[in-house]
């Protein structure tokens, strides 16, 4: 029997299309099978709950009877959230990039009953405009293609099919090449500081995403060379979004990415990897310049997680969504007239508020105002910010009684274990335990509801949960971001449980995801059977890779333990993707990182009881320290690292807490002096 069948589902995107008209089946053999049954093409929707045009294209096609109806007549119409199938969604979209396409969402893409790609696009309107078919005219055409049996579709898909398969296995270095060293990813970063924009920051142009990944390689090659244009190419990035447009002055957060050059009209919806990523690279410089710009947008940022964004399980939401009430935007914007009657009361704080946040009569954008602090600013003092901080309470209380943009609020594994990692940085640098805290008790979250045990006794996660229902449906991401959360948190704490969590993880990654023929990971698991291929990519975009994220996460773990088994694994995983990492670049900023560490990481160990005020004092110094590549472990006295360890054989002077600083298999003489440490650390 024809229905849609997406009303039994827990992701809110799919929740979303379970009135549509359209007899959407989620993704899975059920699926398949009907249509190899009916022989018909199938048709594969993918977007997420947050995504602005896939609302649009739901509006204008899925919700209409007579286009819905020519969908069910020709095809079987698959519905999938990218988010909570990472994996499928990139299987798709490297297609559409195969037969030359602009990736984006929706995605939509037109399937043999196997599921082998054979034609595709993103957004269609209903009927022809913007230089695109309309939507009924695509499915109809695509349908004749597919019933014309001339061998068109078969040719098509063996094609793709081929390409995905060869995807997987191209990019590995070339016998007796040598992998990039720092020194050319140095030069790389130069060549990317010249692309951007001198005025804004950002890449030149529009629009403009955040690209943390990118700027945070900038800054890395800034602290290891020392040169100005890469250092201020980041600060001026950080800078102009902190204060423009693409920040929410009054709630916090950070919205996925800006229509404009200047930062100033932001695509509303607000992603959690964007926001955890903003957090880490905001630390990493507001440990070196100490801006006060800087740490007032980490600390509203993590306000605006805790309001916002926390998770029945104790973890975190992976979005919001940029309309309300039919519009985008709707909830952020403002009129002039309505600030007025909010702030009217107080004619001088009103006039300093419009003059610092740009609110003019006729609006920025399409009549009505995005507060902002681009423009020129009153003259700074405490006794201004303290105003304008309450003219935005005032504000704030009253966006709160607007209806909200709808919150999807499923746990995404990999995108929780990026926010802890942010939590646990910001949190020893900022010197906030309660930040630690949540950071740990987000992970107590993942570890409660997102993690199982397979028949072998194998430690897996899963990838999404919501309303109580786990999706074990983990992919590499998973395991490479929730390994990282586990090792800051032990470098944190010095708690050793969370050290036993990444190593079983890495495990995991390793029997179920390695390639061991050609090295680095798959991005799905190796018992997982519902895909037409095992996608391998080592992309940042817009999320780190789970390729470079496990090479990092074993890149520390080799410093941490000392066990060259992850040295290799990590190595392994570069090699498998160095033919192209200079041809990706930046978008293979996270898997250089680990090649930084193996090349000149730094580890610093401290040797007494933890909780001794020394080593306490020994610690700050180094969570002060803006040093990148730095991996912190905690040893007992009594205790001993393995004969592979650097520090192996070493102790504390005089009884006295004592931290060794290594680099590679040389250590430094023994510090006890919290002074004397931080200056080792630059030396």
């Amino acid at each position: 029997m024809s229905q849609n069948r997406l009303g039994a589902e827990t992701s809110p995107y799919l929740l979303q299309h379970k009135d549509n008209p359209v007899h959407w089946w989620p993704w899975g053999p059920e699926a398949l099978a009907a249509a190899s049954a009916e022989n018909k093409p199938i048709l594969l929707s993918v977007g997420y709950a947050a995504c602005h045009w896939c609302h649009v294209m739901a509006h204008e096609s899925f919700e209409t009877p007579d286009i819905a109806a020519l969908m069910n007549d020709l095809f079987v119409c698959i519905k999938v959230d990218r988010e909570e199938r990472p994996d499928v969604d990139a299987v798709y979209m490297t297609a559409l990039s195969m037969m030359g396409e602009q990736p984006g969402w929706p995605l939509t893409m037109f399937l043999t009953p196997d599921g082998t790609p054979f034609t595709g696009g993103t957004y269609f309107p209903p009927e022809p405009r913007y230089g695109r078919m309309g939507f009924p005219q695509v499915l109809k055409r695509v349908s004749e293609i597919y019933l014309a049996g001339d061998g068109q579709v078969e040719q098509a898909a063996e094609s793709l099919r081929d390409g995905l398969s060869q995807s997987a296995r191209s990019g590995a270095t070339p016998d007796g090449v040598p992998l990039p060293t720092r020194a050319d990813m140095d030069e790389w970063a130069r060549s990317l500081a010249g692309y951007v924009d001198p005025v804004h920051g950002g890449l030149q142009g529009a629009p403009k995403f955040p690209m943390a990944y990118a700027f945070s390689a900038l800054w890395r090659a800034h602290l290891r060379t020392g040169e100005d244009m890469l250092g201020a190419a980041a600060r001026r990035t950080l800078e102009r979004m902190a204060q423009g447009g693409i920040w929410d002055h009054l709630g916090g957060g950070l919205a996925r990415y800006a229509t404009d050059e200047a930062w100033l009209v932001p695509h509303f919806e607000k992603m959690l990897y964007d926001n955890a990523l903003w957090i880490d690279l905001l630390t990493r410089v507001w440990t070196a310049d100490r801006s006060p710009l800087l740490q007032a947008r980490v600390e509203e940022t993590v306000t605006w997680l805790e309001r916002e964004m926390r998770a029945d399980n104790g973890a975190f939401a992976a979005a919001l969504d940029a309309d309300s009430e039919g519009e985008e935007g709707k909830f952020y914007v403002w009129t002039a007239a309505e600030i007025d009657a909010v702030l009217g009361d107080d004619a001088e704080t009103l006039t300093l508020f419009k003059a610092a946040y740009g609110v003019t009569p006729g609006g920025n954008w399409e009549g009505k105002v995005i507060l902002n602090r681009s423009g020129a600013q009153p003259e700074p003092g405490p006794e201004v910010e303290a105003r304008l901080a309450a003219a935005r309470a005032r504000l704030l209380k009253v966006r709160e009684t607007r209806v909200r943009p709808a919150r999807d609020d499923k746990v995404l594994a990999d995108w929780t274990g990026l926010t802890i990692v942010a939590l646990a940085r910001a949190g020893l640098a900022f010197d906030r335990p309660a930040w630690l805290e949540r950071a740990a008790e987000a992970f107590r979250g993942v570890l409660d509801t997102m993690t199982w045990t397979d028949d072998t006794g194998r430690a897996r996660l899963g990838h999404a949960w919501r309303l109580g229902r786990l999706k074990r449906t983990a992919v590499l991401d998973d395991y490479g971001h929730m390994t990282l959360a586990a090792l800051a948190l032990h470098e944190a704490t010095g708690e050793d449980g969370f050290l036993d969590h990444a190593r079983a993880w890495v495990e995991t990654a390793v029997a179920q995801y390695h390639d061991a023929e050609a090295g680095g990971f798959f991005l799905t698991a190796e018992d997982a059977d519902d895909l037409i291929v095992r996608h391998k990519t080592a992309v940042d975009n817009p999320t780190p890779s789970g390729n470079g994220a496990m090479a990092v996460a074993l890149a520390r773990l080799w410093l941490l333990t000392g066990e060259g088994r992850y040295r290799d694994l990590a190595e392994g995983t570069a090699r498998a993707f160095g033919g192209v990492l200079a041809r990706l670049y930046p978008h293979s900023a996270t898997l250089l990182e680990a090649l930084e560490l193996l090349e000149g990481g730094t580890q610093v160990v401290l040797l007494g009881p933890r909780a001794a005020p020394e080593t306490r004092a020994l610690a700050r110094a180094v969570a002060d320290s803006a040093v990148p590549g730095v991996v912190v472990s905690y040893r007992e006295p009594a205790a001993e690292p393995p004969p592979g360890h650097p520090t192996h054989g070493k102790a504390m002077v005089d009884g006295r807490p004592t931290a060794y600083v290594c680099r590679g298999p040389v250590c430094s003489a023994p510090v006890t002096d919290a002074a004397d440490l931080a200056a080792r650390l630059v030396a």
